[in-house]
C-alpha cells in the first residue's frame, strides 16, 4: 500500500532553516510528481511546491518562491523540502502528497517557527 512519511520538522526562530524529508514506498516513485502542502491552524491546506517525476521541473507557491526548494532522490524514494529564511507564517504542519489513482497523504511534521 501507498505510504508516505514526513519528517524534519521542529521548532525554529525567524531566520533559521530546515529540512523536511519524505519517504515513499508502495508506489513506483520515480514515475510520480511529488508536493509538499501545509496547513497553518484555523486554515486550509495549500500547496507549497511540486517536483516532476524527473526533477527537471519544480513549481512554488508565491509564498515559498526564493526561500524554499524541492528536490528529490528517486534512488531513495525521498522527496526533499528545504526551507530558507523561516517567518512566523511558516507555522503550520507540513503534508507530502502524491496523486496516483488519487490523493495520498503522510501524516504530516509541524514546523514552527517563533522567536
Amino acid at each position: 500500500q501507498v505510504q508516505l512519511v514526513e519528517s524534519g520538522g521542529g521548532l525554529v526562530q525567524p531566520g533559521e532553516s530546515l529540512r523536511l524529508s519524505c519517504v515513499a514506498s508502495g508506489f513506483s516513485f520515480s514515475v510520480y510528481a511529488m508536493r509538499w502542502y501545509r496547513q497553518a491552524p484555523g486554515k486550509e491546506r495549500e500547496f507549497v511546491a511540486r517536483i516532476t517525476s524527473a526533477g527537471g521541473i519544480t513549481n512554488y507557491a508565491d509564498s515559498a518562491k526564493g526561500r524554499f526548494t524541492i528536490s528529490r532522490d528517486n534512488a531513495k524514494n525521498t522527496v526533499y523540502l528545504q526551507m530558507n529564511s523561516l517567518k512566523p507564517e511558516d507555522t503550520a504542519v507540513y503534508f507530502c502528497n502524491s496523486q496516483i489513482s488519487r490523493d495520498y497523504w503522510g501524516p504530516g511534521t509541524q514546523v514552527t517557527v517563533s522567536s
